[in-house]
This record gives structure tokens, sequence and C-alpha cells, in this order.
């Protein structure tokens, strides 16, 4: 999808059309302050830790870009208009354009909110018109614009639908390597990360092309085999991967940056809620997706951006606000918190489907009423040796 976040918000607010836009972070404007605002909040005037979710294109030809702070952004846009994310809605859209690429093609494969893979090859039809009729039905469903990359295989279509953004669709096959592909930085291969990025510029190697020209043995010092064979097999375009349309999780994860440093004594009613309130949603994520978990983690990310995870599992598989909340409780009575902190997570992991054997026949529940106590805090198969307690009550 075509700056999805940001198109969404388009919808809604039509007259901010091609201005620069970002989407993030948690508005503290003029307005949060007791100041008198007319209009939209524009990024100058944020102020907070708080990152870029998507931009605009406008925003983009601006230096902006999705995972930038936002203090960072604003010092390049000042006038950009601002607004907070509102992922209900983005999920909602999310649906319906997968439902409507489903109608024409159903063997697809889910890579998050704004991203699929399609497999073609059994639905009837020229290839070309079947994605131009893709991008129709996802605009009569939704109103919003998409960029289809078609090609043999998953790594050439994910290169090939960013190659003609927005409203592209990209037809690239082995021969147009030479021309398309190999000039791109090797980062554009999804896979290469900022680490193994730099590692290849240090071996002098910065375009896609270069990479496929390299020897394997040279890589082979630097990233070992079997990363380097990856390296050359993507550089060349060669993929075997197949359109995966059922994926189990592994996990599910809620987290939150705080606006501001928070001290586990100083603020300790204010995280007692945020982690009774990541309990809640992470228990009606699992709901709705019919998981139960039996290992539950916690997240925490000092002020000096140290970053801390511990975790328990329990006897059982569970999916219960309290429940959830008691495990990480337990998590954190393992952790010295005597430190400021900017982020606090929870994880459940060891998921299983509801209904699969017998200590998965409960339902499901989130709580919304008072923040009491469990009546009883399922045993855990950690040790519960805590050297200081949020005292989350």
């Amino acid at each position: 999808m075509d700056a999805f976040y940001a198109s969404v918000e388009l919808l809604r607010h039509p007259e901010l059309k091609g201005l620069p836009l970002v989407i993030g972070g948690r508005l503290r404007s003029a307005q949060a302050q007791g100041k008198e605002k007319r209009g939209f909040p524009r990024l100058g005037e944020y102020v907070g830790r708080g990152v870029v979710t998507t931009a605009t294109y406008e925003a983009r030809a601006l230096g902006v870009h999705s995972g930038m702070g936002l203090m960072k952004a604003a010092a390049l846009a000042p006038e950009a208009i601002l607004l907070p994310a509102d992922f209900e809605e983005y999920r909602r859209y999310s649906r319906l354009f997968k439902a409507a690429v489903a109608e024409i093609a159903p063997r697809i494969e889910d890579r998050g909110i704004d991203e699929i893979y399609i497999d073609l090859t059994d639905v009837p039809g020229e290839a070309i018109a079947l994605a131009q009729s893709i991008k129709d039905a996802v605009r009569c469903a939704t109103g919003l614009s998409c960029s289809i990359g078609l090609a043999p295989n998953k790594l050439l279509a994910k290169l090939a639908s960013d190659l003609e953004k927005p409203h592209g669709l990209t037809v690239l096959a082995h021969s147009d390597l030479p021309t398309r592909i190999w000039p791109l930085p090797a980062d554009k291969i999804n896979g290469i990360g900022p680490r193994a990025s730099a590692k290849l510029e240090a071996l002098g190697i910065r375009t896609i092309g270069e990479l496929a020209a390299e020897v394997e043995k040279t890589l082979v010092e630097t990233f070992g085999q079997r990363y380097s064979s990856w390296l050359l097999d993507a550089a060349h375009g060669r993929d075997e991967r197949p359109v995966v349309t059922v994926r189990e999780p592994k996990s599910l994860s809620r987290e939150i940056t705080f606006e501001r440093d928070l001290h586990p004594r100083g603020d300790r009613q204010a995280l007692t809620q945020i982690l009774f309130d990541l309990a809640q949603r992470l228990s009606a994520d699992l709901a709705r997706k019919g998981y139960f978990g039996k290992t539950i983690g916690i997240k925490l990310r000092y002020e000096d951006f140290r970053t801390l995870t511990r975790e328990v599992t329990l006897d059982r598989a569970i999916a219960d606000t309290e429940a959830i909340r008691a495990a990480a409780r337990a998590c954190l009575k393992r952790v010295l918190l005597d430190r400021r902190l900017r982020l606090l997570g929870i994880r459940v992991a060891g998921l299983v489907r509801s209904g699969q054997g017998p200590d998965h026949s409960m339902i499901a529940r989130s709580s919304s009423g008072a923040d009491n106590e469990p009546a009883q805090e399922h045993s855990l198969t950690k040790r519960r040796h805590s050297v200081q307690e949020l005292h989350p009550t």
C-alpha cells in the first residue's frame, strides 16, 4: 500500500492532500500546553521522543522517513502537518484491502498491515491484467492506491513493488536485473540491514551489482558460508521461497515508549496502569486471534538505552489480563528497578490455538473493571529471585 497510514488519514482530511503530512508520536502541541490553537498541528511544535510511523511522499521529499525521531524530523520539515496514529482505523482498512485482493487471487501471504504477497500461478488470466484488476479492486474497496511488483519470485516482486511508487505496476524479469536492480544500493534487498550494509561497504560493495560480481570466498570471511550464499543468490535474483498462506505467529507483544523517563518508585502509579493496559491489550489480541500462551516476558529499556528482558514459563497456557499481568510482575521481581525507564513491554510466546489440549478450554477474557488482584496466580516454572518489585497494586 502507498504511504498506508498517511493515505488513510487523507481520506478523513482530504484538505491535506498535497501537503507534507507525518503520522506518529503522541501529540503534545501548543494545545496540550493550554495555548490557543487553530487548524492542524505542525511537526515543529512537537515535544517528545516519538518516531515517524509514516509520511506522505511530499514529506519524504523533505528528508522525513519512517523510523526517524520526530524531533529530528521537525528540524527537517517544521511546517509539515503532524497527526497521531490511529491503528484501529488502519487495521480496518487493512482487512478491507486484503479481502478485495482475495476475491481475485485467494493465495495470499500476509506480511503485515500494509503488505502481502500474491501467488497468481493458478489464477486464470494474463498476469499484467490481473495485477491491474487487483489495483482497481483495492481502490474500489478502500479509496486507496497500492503499488504492485510482478515478478517470478518473492524477492524480485518485493524489489519491483518499490521501484515506481506511488500507483506503480512494475513488471520485473531476470533479464532486467542488470539495468533495473544492480544499480540500486545493496540495502534495498529485504534482509540486508544496517549492520550487514556497513560490512559490505567496508568491503567496497555499495550496490547490488557490485555484490553480484563479488567472489563468494571474500564474503565468507566476513559473513560466514550460509549468509554469503544467500547474499549472492539475492543479488542474482534467485529465490525459491513459496507463498505461505498460513503462518502461525511465534509470539505476540505490546510495548510503549514513554513521553518522559519514568522512575519505578516516583512514577509507580503511572507504571502500574501502563502494565495493566499492556496486559489488557495483549489479552484482547490473544482473544481476537484465538491463541493462549505459556511463556510471558517483559522488556525494559532504561534511560541510557540499555535493554533488558526477562521471561517466565507457566504450567499451562493463559490468555486473560490478570494472569498475564501476574506473570509480568513475576518477571519484574527478578529485575533491579533502581533507574528510570523509557520503555516497557510485555510479550506472550509459546502460543497454542484455543481448544488444543485440556488446559486450553477456558475462554480468554479481557478485564476492563477495577485493577484487582487475581484470585489465584498461575504457578511459575522459573524461580522468583527478585531484588526489588514494582508493587503494581
